[in-house]
């Protein structure tokens, strides 16, 4: 009997005769089998979502070049400094749409350690990206008005444009502050035409809700559907089918492929390879062998546009993990008492971020940029799972023992991985794998190293 439904089942969905008007549509319907939607996943990203979160504030500034970081908004010195600039008249934290565009300060000349966080595209058409250095945009697009960033004004419309998609969408996947993917499969509209028209609903109601655009790419995959969002922004709608494959996606460059780094990408190059396209024309077996049998075989996949990851609507956290830059380069000998007291802080704020969530972890890792903007990170994985501030301490610094420390450091970063949840009747500070619910696998722990911390 399944055999035959499965049977019935082809026969009508081949678009061959209508399924009401068939013997085998009216057999279908009487045993309610239902049809196989074609899967449709949506990726869904902010247009430069801090800076347009600080353009609601000051809509005066649309449309010129902005870059958001460099520190942390304060409501009251911003007034103050308003209020100091013109003392002629009132100001309330409701004027700022009226404040002057020649108050905000500029790019030029900018001398300071921050980095940006995010960049309007009026800034970007000069090159200004996040995550570069605010001395390196101030040199690339000077005139540049500099704004910090308003982080707890971010998380809120950040909530707020994920419970407006969820209320649409329900299957959604949170992938951070700014972007999400969605299950549009058997969302109602959610298959008219490939996904576009349930797009432009959530287009509409967030920027109804927030005053903000997004960009949205739909695909048959989470893999696809995340180069779609890039395709059209800002606030733009790409639809990709899976005939697409090789006139949308295989002329576009490797690192289009999320997972595909700055170094997988110059060891693609190596081989003659550029392009998706000429990845995909290579053999599984030959990528395997120059590429590392894993990274190989996931690299072929992807290139093909296989990807079968659900949208998970409940994740647990792979790592919790603080960092901070300095404001001066700092030199592990001469400036070794600065740097263990800032090494002490980061280790006890890991611990307490575990400690509030109820998480503990084995793995123990450290993250160094120093003065030439070259990065290093190293990790331990250790036998116990933690969450204590001195043990975290201890491993970490026995991880900056494996590292050449000559140069002066810009920034140190903290992190504790492969995180457990801690039973509520088990403290986090001290629980052990006992504590712990049985994981399916789990990884030796490497030897630890004997030497003592180096701060």
């Amino acid at each position: 009997m399944d055999r035959r439904r499965g049977d019935l089942q082809r026969f009508v969905h081949a678009g061959r005769v209508p399924a009401a008007a068939h013997p085998a549509g009216r057999y279908a319907q009487a045993v309610s089998i239902p049809p196989t939607l074609p899967r449709r996943i949506a990726h869904l990203d902010m247009d430069a979502f801090f800076a347009s979160v600080e353009l609601l504030r000051y809509p005066q500034l649309k449309d010129l070049p902005v870059v958001i970081g460099g520190g942390r908004r304060q409501d009251d010195d911003e007034l103050a400094r308003v209020r100091a600039a013109y003392p002629d008249r009132e100001w309330t934290a409701d004027d700022f749409s009226r404040v002057p565009v020649d108050f905000f300060p500029r790019l030029a000349g900018y001398t300071g350690r921050g980095v940006a966080t995010t960049a309007t595209y009026a800034a970007r058409q000069f090159g200004v990206g996040s995550a570069m250095g605010l001395m390196k945009a101030a040199k690339l697009c000077p005139q540049a008005i500099l704004l910090p960033v308003d982080f707890d004004e971010v998380r809120r419309v950040s909530r707020l444009f994920k419970s407006i998609i969820r209320e649409i969408a329900p299957v959604m996947e949170d992938r951070g502050v700014d972007e999400v993917f969605i299950d549009f499969t058997d969302v109602p509209g959610g298959q008219r035409e490939g996904g576009r028209v349930l797009a432009r609903l959530i287009q509409k109601s967030i920027f109804q809700a927030t005053g903000l655009t997004c960009s949205i790419g739909v695909a048959p995959n989470k893999l696809i559907a995340k180069m779609a969002s890039e395709f059209n922004k800002p606030n733009g709608i790409s639809i990709v089918w899976p005939d697409d494959l090789q006139t949308l996606i295989w002329p576009l460059p490797c690192r289009k492929i999320n997972g595909v780094g700055p170094k997988a990408d110059a060891k693609l190059q190596h081989h003659g390879i550029h392009t998706i396209g000429e990845a995909a024309q290579r053999e599984r077996e030959w990528l395997m062998q120059h590429l590392g049998r894993s990274f190989g075989a996931w690299l072929f996949d992807a290139s093909w546009g296989r990807d079968d990851r659900p949208v998970v609507t409940e994740s647990e956290p792979v790592s919790m993990s603080r960092e901070t830059t300095f404001e001066r380069d700092l030199h592990a000998v001469r400036d070794r008492t600065e740097l263990g007291a800032i090494f002490t802080r980061l280790c006890e704020q890991v611990a307490a971020d575990l400690q509030r969530k109820g998480y503990a972890g084995k793995t123990i890792g450290i993250k160094l940029r120093f003065d030439n903007f070259q990065g290093v990170t190293r990790d331990t994985t250790i036998d116990q799972f933690t969450a204590d501030a001195a043990t975290i301490r201890r491993h970490a610094g026995l991880c900056l023992k494996r590292v050449d420390l000559s140069r002066r450091i810009r920034l140190l970063g903290v992190r504790v991985g492969k995180l457990q949840h801690v039973p509520a009747a088990a403290d986090p500070a001290t629980a052990t794998t006992a504590d712990m619910p049985p994981r399916k696998t789990r990884t030796p722990a490497r030897p630890e190293p004997t030497t003592q911390p180096l701060f």
